[in-house]
């Protein structure tokens, strides 16, 4: 259904052996992070070991084991509660993968940030619904049996070809399902759904019946979106534009009544071979020039018929010779002058592109063929005027390319164009992240022009519950309590027709579009069904409905998100979510759209063959929501890096102090500062995460973990390993970065956890560190700029031993501190050993000069010519002004404004002693 779709599995397929429809662990075939899959050996072995510090970090056994375990154990199980208050409830309403294709990063990237989400309210609210499906349905799984058996649907029966669609679609989904367990994803395993499976036929048919009662659906012989490859009817949603390479044609068409004086007149058009199904010649009331052809009669050229000239405001007077033809069809404005003014119907393509008897000798020609054999028959017998290359935009199916047409045919509707105002207001309701994204749902809905268009003519799908009277065509609909039914094999429910008495039936041979059934995913993780005693719709679940977040693609916003909206609305009244969550595509290095023509896809199992899991997880939390981003490589080494530097810094503090230390009466200045920081750090991190600002909230974390916590506050631990202040800051602050990278990070945080912290307290004796409680600030209190200024001192005083080839723990006699470190004057004295610290009340002597002004000579010389020289002389001589004010620099008699120059400015310390100056201090050693 999504942009979602199934790497293609190596394992046969057999058809005489049942299909389990249960996902399962993936304890024998997971891949892992740094090389092959693991070998059942050394799963088991990897998985009966237990968590420890000792070594270094090994993902390879760390994230199978968990993931292996958290299946198992069921760690994310979601138990259902009618009575639970819906706002202590977080439900995300995942996009059902569609079940054709292969694995891409932009996949792996979307379902990483649902699982970000997912595991953040998992801790901050306890209860989550993260679930899982598969779209198994329509014309994706229908090609991927054909492709995948090497067979046509029509050799088949339709239920024979059904089931051998159901056992390629099992073994597909089966190992999407290792894969999505494999990335460590939190998603509730117990709770999964196929598109296919009866409970969810039940449920789209009950949508079907319920719309239809509603008179929200109707069926109706009428011009539809055809695709000739699929040969099925199509809804607008699922075409495109696509440029095509084509040409523009001017043919002259014979004037054959006497109220002009023209003998002819010329049409430009793209589609010669559309000229056998001309059923008119509009020219535009407006149009000054051809009115005189308005009410003539003209005759088509080679074919011969002869056709109406009619006005009509629709018509582009600035396109070619401002006459239009009108065939049946060739695109939209074709259908509304056919239906505006009663005009005949003649069908000269069939369903599969091929052109039909009324194209004479033309019979049996592709459109593409027929094209080009018009063309140079109506050269060869003088009516081709002109001829030349063009590039335009074609409309092609999305699922296979193919350029759609435009054929007459009886198909299922529902009608959204009359509810467009309500489908913008149910979308202005909803929170969408980035905010930007509802533009592209307005501007969907305010372009269409068709109602939903829901039968599709395929083996594959769920039917219609519809039978029709053989004698007056009026359909005869399922009863709710015998659903789901299929009408080719079940019979009616009545054995006589209402209408007319006539006792035979014909089954709707149609199948629903796979979008009627995945637009109902919040019904259908709600339990949604008809309560047939109580004669009404009730959900087994309602404290998940609405769903309070919809994850997906900015590509299927018109696709999925559109039409969950039409679908939840009519049948509730209600928004299905509360929010929208669209993230962007991944690009490849060079910020190009990945394609397999370009040879620059990047494949997921070669990414996690090389980096661990959470590697991969940090570089998807690197882009802002909604921005299409590039993949690179140094994201991934940098999510690497902080692997082994928080592995590290566990090893570090667990050395340095007791698991579970008791908090002092009073704490040190920098232990509380630290504390005060990290309860900052939460309530920062908590916002960012409710936003869906993961980009920011990794960020922040990292800085403050890596620089902090651990450049600085560590190497301050270090010698205080037996004060019980730091202790206790250490361990604290420890505690709560586990618990807030766990989202991002959820393997090395729990291998982590469980090492250190689980079955020391009855507190932190819990499963899963994924289901423990989000941090909360503390309401430690300290001030924060000083106990920021005062580690910058400590770091630069660290720095200056270091290049001085002193230990850490030298003596320095005399330093003077110019900066806010007010309380935190102990602590620079005890951790840097200053046998002598002075605080600085006025800045010291401190001597600015310019030591260079750099020019953009690029600018600079298109600008100023010869004159760069003189410009040049002044600034070395120092014949020159600037002007801070004005922002501009003036030399040479010029005025240089301040893009096209920059200064750089020297610092010098005229007093006794050495300067070191930071982001927010002076300080002098002396």
């Amino acid at each position: 259904m999504s942009a979602t779709s199934i790497h293609r599995p190596t394992t046969s397929i057999s058809h005489d052996r049942s299909i389990t429809q249960t996902p399962t662990s993936v304890a024998s075939t997971t891949p892992h992070a740094g090389g092959e899959s693991m070998s059942m050996d050394s799963q088991e072995r990897s998985s009966d070991e237990e968590p420890s510090l000792e070594g270094a970090y090994d993902p390879e056994a760390v994230e199978s084991r968990w993931q292996d375990r958290w299946v198992d154990e069921e760690i994310y199980a979601y138990e259902s509660d009618p009575e639970r208050d819906p706002n202590t409830t977080y439900a995300i309403d995942t996009p059902p993968p569609t079940v054709s294709g292969s694995l891409h990063m932009g996949h792996l990237y979307g379902h990483t940030l649902q699982d970000f989400s997912a595991r953040f309210q998992r801790m901050h609210d306890g209860d989550v619904l993260f679930p899982f499906g598969y779209d198994d349905n329509g014309i994706a799984s229908e090609r991927l049996t054909e492709t995948e058996l090497d067979i046509e649907h029509q050799e088949y029966e339709r239920r024979e070809f059904q089931q051998l669609c159901r056992e390629v679609c099992t073994e597909y989904e089966a190992e999407f399902t290792e894969k999505m367990q494999g990335l460590g994803t939190s998603i509730d395993w117990s709770n999964t759904y196929k598109t296919i499976e009866p409970r969810v036929q039940r449920i789209s048919q009950l949508s079907f019946l319920d719309l239809y009662e509603k008179g929200r659906e109707y069926r109706k012989k009428a011009p539809a979106i055809w695709c000739p490859e699929c040969e099925t009817a199509i809804s607008q949603v699922e075409t495109e534009d696509d440029e095509r390479h084509s040409h523009f044609n001017d043919i002259a068409f014979d004037v054959v009544s006497d109220g002009t004086d023209r003998d002819e007149f010329v049409i430009s058009t793209t589609r010669p071979e559309l000229i056998p199904a001309c059923v008119s010649v509009f020219v535009h009331p407006d149009d000054e020039a051809n009115q005189d052809l308005v009410g003539e009669t003209a005759r088509i050229p080679i074919f011969g018929h002869e056709v109406p000239i009619i006005e009509d405001e629709r018509v582009d007077m600035e396109k070619g010779s401002g006459i239009v033809m009108c065939c049946t069809f060739g695109d939209q404005n074709d259908i509304e002058w056919y239906q505006a003014h009663d005009l005949p119907l003649r069908v000269a393509i069939d369903e599969t592109a091929t052109m039909t008897d009324l194209a004479g000798d033309y019979e049996g020609l592709s459109t593409e063929e027929a094209r080009e054999a018009i063309v140079e028959d109506l050269d060869e017998e003088g009516y081709l005027r002109d001829r030349w290359d063009i590039t335009h935009a074609v409309g092609v199916h999305e699922r296979c390319d193919t350029p759609v047409e435009y054929r007459v045919s009886k198909q299922w509707y529902v009608e959204i164009l009359d509810h467009k105002e309500e489908y913008l207001e149910a979308g202005r309701e909803m929170d969408w992240f980035p905010e930007k994204m509802f533009t592209r749902y307005r501007h969907w809905i305010e372009g269409l022009e068709w109602d939903w268009l829901i039968s599709r003519q395929r083996d594959s799908g769920i039917p219609f519950p519809v039978w029709y009277c053989e004698e007056c065509d009026h359909p005869i609909m399922a009863d709710k309590e015998d659903l789901p039914v299929d009408p080719l094999s079940d019979e009616p429910p009545v054995d006589a027709c209402p209408e007319c008495g006539h006792d035979e039936f014909e089954p709707e041979e149609d199948v629903f579009d796979t979008w009627a059934t995945s637009s109902l995913t919040p019904l259908i993780n709600a339990g949604w069904d008809w309560d047939a005693d109580a004669e009404e719709f009730t959900m087994e679940n309602p404290e998940l409905y609405p769903f309070d977040l919809r994850p997906q693609g900015h590509d299927i916003i018109s696709f999925w998100l559109f039409h969950t909206i039409v679908k939840c609305y009519e049948h509730t009244g209600e928004v299905p979510f509360d929010a929208t969550l669209i993230n962007g595509h991944v690009l490849d290095e060079n910020r190009e759209k990945m394609s397999k023509s370009r040879g620059n896809v990047v494949a997921p199992d070669e990414v996690l063959a090389e980096y661990p899991v959470d590697a991969v997880r940090f570089w998807a939390a690197s882009a802002a929501v909604g921005d299409d981003f590039p993949y690179q490589e140094k994201d991934l080494r940098a999510g690497e890096k902080l692997l082994r530097k928080l592995w590290n810094a566990s090893k570090l503090v667990d050395t340095l102090a007791p698991a579970d230390p008791d908090e002092p009466d009073e704490l040190e200045p920098i232990d509380r500062w630290l504390l005060a920081e990290l309860d900052d750090a939460v309530s920062e991190l908590t916002a960012q995460f409710d936003a869906y600002e993961f980009a920011k909230a990794r960020d922040r974390l990292r800085t403050f973990f890596w620089n902090t916590f651990c450049d600085d506050y560590l190497e301050i631990a270090k010698g205080r390993e037996d004060n019980p202040s730091t202790q206790y800051a250490l361990r604290t602050a420890h505690r709560t970065f586990l618990e807030l990278w766990a989202p991002f990070l959820p393997h090395v945080t729990e291998e982590i956890w469980q090492a250190v912290y689980a079955g020391e307290d009855a507190d932190l004796d819990e499963a899963s560190i994924h289901t423990r409680a989000w941090p909360a600030p503390q309401g430690y209190e300290a001030d924060l700029e000083a106990g920021e200024t005062a580690m910058e001192v400590i770091s630069a005083l660290r720095r200056y031993k270091s290049e001085n080839q002193l230990p850490l723990n030298a003596d320095l006699e005399s330093v003077a501190v110019y900066g806010p470190i007010e309380g935190f004057e102990d602590a620079i004295e005890n951790v840097m050993n200053v046998q002598k610290l002075t605080v600085l009340v006025d800045e010291p002597e401190v001597t600015t000069e310019v030591a260079a002004i750099d020019l953009d000579y690029s600018t600079l010389g298109p600008k100023f010519g010869s004159k760069v020289g003189e410009i040049d002389s002044g600034i070395e001589s120092g014949e020159y002004e600037i002007d801070d004010d004005a922002g501009v620099l003036r030399v040479a008699g010029e005025e240089l404004e301040d893009e096209l120059f920059e200064v750089e400015l020297e610092r010098t310390y005229s007093g006794d002693g050495e300067m070191i100056e930071t982001e927010s201090a002076v300080i002098v050693l002396e």
